[in-house]
């Protein structure tokens, strides 16, 4: 009860002092309305993607050594049975809006279901709001155009990719984890370095620029790392080729493994340099640190799952069951506590504005709760809850009814049709829909509800805006077909017959130029060409296909337009007018029999004066 009172008293003397600030005269001046009240935390959230719940050798993985977040765990608060979406773009929608993944309407990774709604109010919107710098370093995955990117949702700093790793379809061209092209703001630089390396270069140098402007601030470090293509560097890799050279493993299981822990070693190492800054800076008592993970594992499942079923993806726990490890020392969020109520992704945004008095605003948007009182010690304050943990698979798009977890106390109900106790059961082996009909009536009726209220939109896509001053051009990439999977460089690479429509809507109507292309600009490959290999430091991209392409065709607005294509050209270019509002746009390219080959997997759009 020590580390409560001691938690309470904090909380509740910032608040106090917020609020004496708060009523002071309206005469005071900025600088006497500052001493009065308590310092407020910086915060940095750590979200490392597709590592799992027991890709942590503090969570008993007999290999992998994370000795950064190990000690990490020794000082945090840490929520022991909180979960996220299977999938990336869905739980980072969930985080930064505390909406559930299918409202916000960024609910799958790609398809045109990436975009997290304009009217959603961001945890980047909240701490600017109330005065902090906000930045972000790494993988947004929210939306790579106006209005969506990070600088138009709350993060007065960015250095991002596109999309949804690096070396996506959308991403820049030839970009391979090491020494690659980011997009700082609005302009594209190369930067020298591993890309995890990079993000917490940026990150750090960010921070102590704060320190010195005596800035409060939100760091947000979402890595690319581990997700696949599996490239690391090879001393990481390696030191992981012998710590599994006695298991029993195939070659290239052995490979795909140290591959994937070395790349979260690498985060690991990161993670220590951060720390370091943090103490040498005087930033770390009043630093409120959260790492976790965006879903569940990929690589090292089949190694180490923590006694869990199930991988990203998948409804099994194994899917959804992340680690989340907040430390704050001067809050009293220090020492090493577990918490097993059963928590989620969406709560940590109201949980930042309790603990550092936010002013929001947007409350009444937040789907999750603060997880303050539990930390308080009221165990009960959200016992009955129920989850419902749902996304948008890539190869079916639109959600189908149950293909859901719902989640009460330690019971899953999975599709509708699977019960299972993860208490007694963690592996969940045995399925006991038949012997509790009681339960899976209380979790089937909150999920039909919830269907009921969600359900409605499911067909409504956030469209991609052209034609602002914001942004002009804009580039539209394949990965936003509605309901179309092509996400992949390798599908670009590939030039897989495929096609999709984009939603958009032309923010001003006018005379627009529109480019269809086979490769994106930077490639600077003729419509019909193949693109040369490409060979990385660790790495090596075949030669894209050269298709046969002699026609383009552009279907936008009430327009209907083609014309042939010469060998030498790198893109077929129309001249329209468009009118304002929404609409859709599709494309495609045809070989001399009039055959279609695909659509054009980049299409640039330029509102003309």
């Amino acid at each position: 009860m020590i580390f409560l009172d001691r938690f309470s008293r904090i909380v509740f003397a910032r608040a106090a002092l917020v609020f004496l600030a708060a009523t002071l005269c309206l005469g005071s001046s900025s600088r006497a309305e500052s001493e009065s009240a308590a310092p407020r935390p910086n915060v940095i959230v750590v979200l490392a993607d597709d590592q799992g719940y027991g890709d942590l050798s503090c969570h008993g993985n007999p290999v992998l050594k994370t000795p950064h977040l190990d000690r990490l765990h020794s000082q945090s608060v840490r929520f022991t049975d909180f979960h996220v979406a299977p999938m990336c773009t869905p739980t980072r929608a969930q985080l930064m809006s505390s909406v559930g993944a299918l409202p916000s309407g960024a609910m799958n990774v790609s398809s045109g279901r990436d975009l997290l709604r304009r009217d959603l109010k961001t945890m980047a919107d909240c701490f600017a709001a109330s005065g902090y710098r906000t930045g972000i370093f790494g993988k947004w995955h929210l939306g790579d155009m106006y209005p969506y990117r990070p600088k138009d949702r709350g993060f007065q700093d960015s250095v991002v990719f596109r999309s949804s790793y690096i070396g996506s379809a959308a991403d820049y061209w030839n970009n391979d984890y090491f020494d690659d092209h980011y997009r700082f703001g609005d302009e594209i630089r190369q930067v020298e370095g591993y890309c995890t390396d990079v993000f917490f270069d940026e990150a750090i140098k960010w921070i102590r620029d704060r320190r010195d402007k005596d800035e409060p601030f939100f760091a947000y470090i979402p890595t690319n790392a581990p997700h696949g293509p599996l490239f690391v560097p090879a001393r990481y890799r390696e030191q992981y080729e012998a710590a599994l050279a006695d298991k029993k493993l195939d070659e290239d299981q052995r490979q795909r493994l140290a591959r994937f822990f070395g790349m979260i070693a690498n985060i690991d190492d990161n993670f220590g340099r951060l720390d370091k800054v943090l103490e040498e800076t005087g930033l770390r008592d009043n630093t409120i640190v959260i790492f976790m993970t965006d879903n569940g594992g990929t690589a090292g499942v089949q190694f180490y799952n923590a006694g869990m079923k199930g991988s990203k993806i998948q409804l099994w726990e194994g899917g959804h069951r992340v680690p989340c490890f907040v430390r704050w020392p001067a809050g009293g969020l220090d020492g090493g506590r577990d918490i097993d109520a059963l928590t989620q992704v969406q709560d940590i945004l109201p949980t930042l504005t309790d603990l550092c008095g936010l002013e929001v605003a947007e409350k009444s948007q937040f789907q999750g709760s603060s997880l303050v009182p539990l930390i308080r010690g009221d165990n009960e304050s959200l016992d009955d809850r129920v989850l419902v943990v749902q996304f948008s698979r890539m190869n079916v798009g639109r959600p189908n009814k149950d293909d859901a977890a719902v989640l009460w106390r330690k019971w899953r109900l999975l599709r509708g049709n699977e019960l299972y106790n993860v208490e007694s059961d963690p592996h969940q082996d045995r399925n006991v829909f038949d012997e509790h009909p009681e339960i899976v009536a209380k979790l089937q009726k909150h999920y039909d509800q919830w269907w009921a209220a969600v359900e409605p939109t499911l067909d409504t896509f956030q469209p991609s805006v052209v034609g602002a001053d914001a942004q002009n051009p804009t580039r539209l990439c394949a990965s936003e077909w509605a309901d179309v999977f092509l996400d992949q460089g390798v599908q670009v690479r590939r030039g897989i017959e495929r096609n999709g429509t984009w939603h958009i809507e032309v923010e001003q109507a006018g005379r627009y130029e529109i480019a269809l292309c086979r490769w994106p600009r930077e490639a600077d490959t003729a419509l019909t060409a193949s693109t040369t290999p490409h060979t990385g430091e660790d790495c090596f991209f075949a030669r894209g296909k050269a298709l046969p392409i002699a026609r383009a065709r552009l279907r936008v607005a009430e327009h209907e337009v083609e014309k042939d294509v010469r060998p030498e050209d790198h893109e077929a270019v129309f001249t329209l007018e468009l009118p304002k509002g929404k609409t859709t746009l599709r494309s495609s390219f045809h070989n001399e029999e009039g055959k279609e080959l695909c659509g054009a997997y980049y299409v640039y759009v330029k509102r003309l004066p």
